[in-house]
């Protein structure tokens, strides 16, 4: 079965877990609850924010390294997952999934990929 990378994208800084509505963890925990039992997820975890990360760039011949935070990005990989799907329709469906267990008013986005198998 193939594997999918999903990169959860979020604007940096526009929301907190704290402010969420008392039922989000609830909610969230059931899914990855659910989803573990499946046998879909193999991993998933939150990203640090990006003042406590550095970009390194190969350009010319030349590596250069930039630290966190990134003023130009405007919106940033927040947190992964890796699931194993019978196909990308799976995959998709249970980042929809993970999507609606979010706040209405907090902007998420979440970009599925298939894994190149070599």
């Amino acid at each position: 079965m193939p594997r999918f990378l999903t990169l959860v994208r979020i604007q940096e800084g526009s929301f907190r877990l704290e402010d969420a509505d008392a039922g989000f963890e609830e909610r969230m925990g059931a899914l990855f609850e659910e989803i573990t039992k499946a046998g879909v997820m193999l991993e998933t975890a939150g990203l640090k924010p990006t003042s406590e990360s550095t970009r390194i760039t190969w350009s010319g011949g030349k590596l250069t390294y930039t630290d966190g935070p990134f003023t130009e990005t405007k919106e940033v990989v927040g947190g992964y997952s890796i699931t194993q799907c019978r196909d990308k329709a799976e995959a998709m469906e249970w980042g929809k999934r993970f999507l609606e267990v979010h706040p209405a008013e907090w902007d998420v986005t979440v970009e599925v990929r298939e894994i190149e198998e070599m």
